[in-house]
Formats: structure tokens, C-alpha cells, sequence
């Protein structure tokens, strides 16, 4: 049987919400490369839902190289403008 995973009432601040939003995207771009694109889709939208909860001085805090992945290089190809994933026929 897997083990359970932990769910904390409390909502992530400060530091330990940058950590998580730097982890989900380390996440994701390791999914990316990869080739897991389903995977990165699902942290990359975990990541982008948590990033945007941050205040400009702790955008700051999170690396360039994972900011700009996550809001440019990334939206590229999982945008809006593009194909939702769904079932192949």
C-alpha cells in the first residue's frame, strides 16, 4: 500500500512558499526534459496557481533562470492558444 501522502491545513508562507514554488518548477522542467509532458502540465499549473499568489519582493526571491521559464519559455507550448490534451481516438 503507498504510503499516505500529508495534507498541512495550513496554507504555505513566506519562505516555504517560495521553496515550494522553486521545487514545482525544478519539478516540471525535469518533466520537460524529460519529455513527460503530461507531468509538466500538472506542476507547471500547481507552480503558476502558487507563483501568482506571491507579492513582488518574493517574485524577486524566486531565480531568474525559473522565472523565466516558467512565465515565457513554458507558455509557448502550454498556453492558451494551444490544444487542450484529451484522448486520442
Amino acid at each position: 500500500m503507498p504510503a499516505k501522502k500529508k495534507s498541512s491545513d495550513k496554507p504555505l508562507v513566506g519562505k516555504a512558499l517560495i521553496k515550494e514554488v522553486n521545487r514545482r518548477i525544478r519539478a516540471a522542467r525535469s518533466y520537460w526534459d524529460a519529455h513527460n509532458n503530461r507531468a509538466c502540465r500538472g506542476e507547471r499549473e500547481k507552480a503558476m496557481a502558487l507563483y501568482e499568489t506571491l507579492t513582488k519582493e518574493q517574485r524577486d526571491q524566486v531565480p531568474q533562470s525559473l522565472r523565466v521559464w516558467l512565465r515565457y519559455r513554458s507558455e509557448k507550448y502550454f498556453g492558451e492558444h494551444r490544444t487542450k490534451p484529451g484522448r486520442k481516438k
